[in-house]
């Protein structure tokens, strides 16, 4: 196997994640790594950890930004470098325990199947606005891919990590048939469902490190997610609008309320709130085991509360910030905003 590992600054807990994928208990597999520039802060980082382990083969690759999006240049870059079969793509705000390569590798001996893709928790390590998205990732997002999962199987990826085989990925034309998607991750599940591959979605659950500190980069990326989502699963999205509890549950006792109902306006507002509590629980701990879970879950409430706000606004025509530039959707693509002075 190969592990693909793009590398953009120096992120929280930047070593832990990447030594996690050097503990594998795995025969033989390499780690390639790749940033943008030579003096990325983050390869010194990438160097450090290498040396600690000798055993593993490495290779560091300096891409550039040739393409819309980096990430997928670069991983265009190392699966063309990469010496095995198997190609495990992984964001670098990801942990992973050892067995991790073992378990994402079974599937594929299957012929039939073309990509594995694992669910993920959120870690926080950024505080209040980073432990909002973090449950979010836990819950929201994990209840939605086991939806879709029920109703029509996989077809589609999850960002932090997909894995493919050279043959499946050459199926749809490698990686340049994904160069300007921001949501490359669905869209390469997407690619290879239409190929005729199955696409699998594995037990291993991995964790994804959070680190928004402020209320606007927790803002931006909610922004960014919901927006990719609206365009690559129009009417997912539009029909996710409603599995909302809080805000329905708010507007109920509001209106009871007003009809001097209070004591119905109550009960509706409870049944949201204990809703909310119990999916926390079952799909938090039961399914992902979110430690954030059993010690505050007061959060998914509130986290409800912005996931509907974040879904409001995704139809409104808002930019977000994405690797140091500002970038707009153009349907599913990306593209770099004008920066000229008339655009301001």
């Amino acid at each position: 196997m190969s592990v693909l590992k793009p590398v953009h600054g120096v992120e929280a807990q930047l070593k832990q994640n990447i030594e996690s994928f050097f503990r594998q208990d795995y025969p033989h597999y390499e780690v390639l790594f790749a940033a943008d520039t030579a003096d990325d802060a983050a390869l010194e980082i990438v160097r450090e950890v290498c040396a600690r382990y000798p055993q593993i083969p490495t290779r560091i690759l300096v891409t550039g930004t040739p393409w819309p999006n980096p990430v997928v240049y670069s991983f265009h870059c190392m699966a063309e470098a990469a010496a095995h079969d198997i190609l495990v793509t992984t964001d670098s705000d990801v942990q992973v325990s050892l067995t991790f390569l073992r378990e994402v590798a079974t599937p594929l001996l299957d012929p039939q199947v073309g990509m594995v893709t694992c669910l993920y928790r959120g870690k926080n390590a950024g505080g209040f606005f980073s432990g909002l998205t973090a449950i979010g990732m836990s819950v929201e997002m994990t209840a939605g891919v086991l939806v879709a999962n029920l109703l029509e199987g996989m077809k589609f990826g999850l960002g932090p990590t997909t894995v493919v085989r050279k043959d499946s990925l050459a199926s749809i034309g490698g990686y340049t048939s994904l160069r300007d998607y921001i949501a490359y991750d669905f869209a390469i599940g997407n690619l290879i469902a239409k190929a005729g591959y199955k696409v699998m979605l594995s037990r291993h659950i991995i964790d994804h490190v959070v680190n928004q500190k402020s209320f606007r980069q927790m803002w931006q990326n909610q922004l960014r997610w919901a927006q990719t989502t609206r365009y690559s699963r129009p009417k997912g999205h539009f029909g996710s609008g409603l599995i909302f509890a809080m805000p329905y549950g708010l507007l109920g006792f509001v209106a009871a309320g007003a009809t001097k109902h209070w004591t119905l306006g109550s009960l509706l507002l409870s049944a949201a709130l204990v809703n909310r509590l119990v999916e926390a629980w079952l799909v938090g701990w039961i399914v992902v085991r979110d430690p954030s879970i059993r010690g505050a879950p007061w959060l998914y409430p509130l986290r409800d509360l912005l996931g509907f706000a974040v879904w409001f606004a995704s139809y409104l025509r808002l930019r977000y910030v994405w690797r140091d530039s500002r970038f707009e959707l153009k349907g599913t693509r990306i593209a770099l905003r004008d920066s000229s002075p008339s655009s301001r």
